[in-house]
């Protein structure tokens, strides 16, 4: 069987413990996977530079499943249940080509580590990291804040999607 990604909107602050309630109350049968897309990106505290975990799509969790029947049956009782989700389309389905950019660009670990890169004649050339190869994807980068703003394929569900980027040098 096909297995579908489906993106299910949910209270932001929240994501992750309708994550884990939805992995112990929904049946295999309907849910084979729910999971979080994270990056890593660099923050200031007391003047020392520190890598953080953060969420890729605030207020979202994905959704895997191979029986999109009972996915929908078992996720209108959950609804119900949780008095979670007033919004009718809180549930979307994610386009096969966004899926595979997702985790071409996250792998197994739906996880998107640091990147650096250097800027040399006004072109973005990134030397380590997961960003590599994808620089004509990155449309602004953030150099204070060190993140870069990736676009996703087109007709997408989400909008642009935040990595960690330092930017080493510039010339």
């Amino acid at each position: 069987m096909i297995e579908i990604w489906y993106l299910l909107y949910c209270p932001k602050q929240n994501e992750w413990r309708i994550l884990n309630s939805f992995k112990q109350n929904m049946s295999k049968a309907a849910l084979k996977d729910a999971f979080i897309f994270t990056y890593d990106r660099m923050r200031k505290f007391q003047g020392k530079w520190r890598v953080e975990k953060q969420l890729m799509f605030p207020g979202y969790i994905f959704l895997e499943s191979d029986n999109e029947g009972a996915l929908a049956e078992e996720w209108q009782q959950y609804k119900g249940v949780a008095n979670l989700l007033q919004e009718k389309n809180a549930i979307l389905h994610v386009q096969k080509k966004e899926e595979l950019f997702l985790t071409s660009l996250c792998k197994e670990a739906r996880h998107l580590g640091m990147s650096k890169g250097v800027i040399r004649d006004g072109v973005t050339l990134i030397t380590e990291g997961p960003l590599q190869g994808m620089e004509e994807r990155i449309c602004r980068i953030d150099r204070h804040k060190r993140l870069a703003r990736l676009k996703p394929p087109e007709g997408s569900v989400s909008g642009s999607i935040l990595a960690g980027l330092e930017i080493v040098e510039k010339n």
